[in-house]
């Protein structure tokens, strides 16, 4: 399409479409609503949310001081992110790379001796940069829930059921030797732990049902992926049936229209599709169906340590990739009252607000003595959907914001009393007669 024909279409000049081009005219509303409807572009693909977080990874690695850089403008970076996209994730994967090599942290070496991304973390951005939806797997979750014909609540049964009768298998539960759910396809037999709560073998039904029944569609994404190394592919693989097995025990439909409907009460959906408050959460952040989208939630799993297993971010959170969080954010205050859901209306520096809620999950030590594996599971939305939420009731919003930061290294709260390192970008302004409640007073 030439530039004189687009602008046509949007009814504007071809010398104001070249200035919109080159960043030197903004974008009125309706004008967005006509290029969405010209390009068939997503218009939730504009919302800048992917953007912030390339240049949240970018402020972190500019800062880091052992690379000796020049200080990096704000500006320069939201150029970088918002115009040079591929440039700016190069940036963060050199980064990434010099980490590896300097830390020697378990990279991985291919044949050719060159260090890739470690695995987890390319399987973690591989979830992040698609929202963590799928359409490819929700189509095939569909069409095998479809086959049951069972309500949610009943899923387990007739998961059994199909399994037994289409693909021959037998499924027994006791004890397991280091596993949860072994499956021999010699004998077609398929081996859950005893140790499983009825939820968690549910899911694992249906895993395998997935595994059996819709690796086509989930060969075909992890292809167009193209995963680095044979270790980060297997991670993704697992992970994409993961998705495909919570697909298929709550259905995209019915399970947004409860959501709605119960104002994303976790608990209350966890009743009704007999599963855990885990895989509701996970399943509330994959909500991203362009014709039927559900609030863009982010979703975080972290262990007492502040090692995050699990991130996904459809409501433009930006994590910090590198290093911890915020001491002040909910996520860490849960640990605090196991088994209790924690809310807080976490405000960034930015501005940006964001309606969090956060609980810790367990599973039961395999044996006496062994310290039981407990995490927190936390999600947020922007503050704008706050009314969709229970968690939301009796609170003024914009009373209870605390302020939070992405870490501390790049925070630059002033007097922060829960502050444990200085930030990068400032230089310490310590005076021996005064003792203030930050142990890091700085100069912006």
């Amino acid at each position: 399409m030439t530039q004189q024909s687009l602008a046509e279409r949007l009814g504007i000049s071809a010398s104001y479409l070249n200035l919109i081009e080159h960043d030197q005219r903004g974008v009125t509303a309706s004008l967005v609503f006509k290029l969405g409807e010209a390009l068939r572009v997503d218009l939730a693909e504009l919302s800048g949310s992917a953007e912030r977080q390339l240049e949240t990874g970018l402020r972190e690695v500019f800062a880091d001081p052992l690379l000796g850089a020049e200080a990096v403008p704000e500006a320069e970076l939201t150029a970088l992110s918002g115009t040079s996209p591929n440039a700016a994730r190069a940036v963060l994967a050199l980064y990434r790379a010099w980490r590896v090599a300097r830390e020697d942290a378990g990279g991985i070496a291919l044949p050719s001796g060159r260090r890739v991304l470690l695995p987890n973390e390319e399987a973690r951005d591989a979830f992040h940069e698609r929202a963590n939806h799928f359409s490819e797997l929700e189509q095939a979750a569909e069409a095998i829930a479809g086959s049951l014909q069972t309500d949610p609540a009943e899923a387990d049964h007739a998961i059994i059921e199909r399994l037994r009768r289409v693909h021959g298998l037998t499924v027994r539960v006791g004890p397991l030797a280091d596993a949860l759910r072994r499956y021999d396809p010699a004998s077609r037999e398929l081996a859950l732990s005893e140790s499983l709560p009825r939820e968690s073998r549910g899911f694992q039904l249906a895993f395998q049902l997935a595994l059996l029944e819709a690796r086509d569609a989930v060969e075909a994404v992890l292809a167009a992926i193209a995963p680095s190394s044979q270790e980060a592919a297997s991670l993704i693989r697992v992970g994409l049936l993961n998705y495909a097995a919570g697909a298929l025990l709550m259905p995209y439909d019915a399970f947004r229209q409860a959501a709605q409907a119960l104002r994303h009460d976790v608990e209350a959906l966890a009743t009704r599709f007999g599963v855990s408050f885990e895989q509701v959460c996970h399943r509330l952040s994959t909500l991203q169906r362009s014709s039927a989208r559900g609030v863009p939630f982010f979703f975080l799993r972290t262990d007492p340590a502040g090692n995050v297993g699990k991130r996904f971010s459809a409501a433009g959170f930006p994590f910090a990739r590198f290093g911890g969080s915020c001491p002040r954010w909910v996520v860490h205050a849960a640990f605090a009252t196991p088994g209790s859901l924690r809310v807080q209306v976490a405000q960034l520096p930015d501005g940006a607000t964001f309606l969090c809620f956060a609980r810790t999950v367990s599973r039961p030590a395999a044996a006496w003595g062994e310290p039981a594996p407990i995490h927190v599971v936390a999600m947020g939305c922007d503050v704008s959907h706050a009314a969709d939420l229970v968690y939301a009731d009796g609170i003024d919003v914009e009373r209870a914001a605390v302020g939070i930061g992405l870490s501390c290294r790049l925070c630059d709260r002033q007097n922060c009393r829960s502050r444990a390192f200085p930030p990068l970008e400032h230089r310490l302004a310590l005076d021996p007669h005064t003792t203030g409640d930050s142990p890091y007073r700085f100069r912006r």
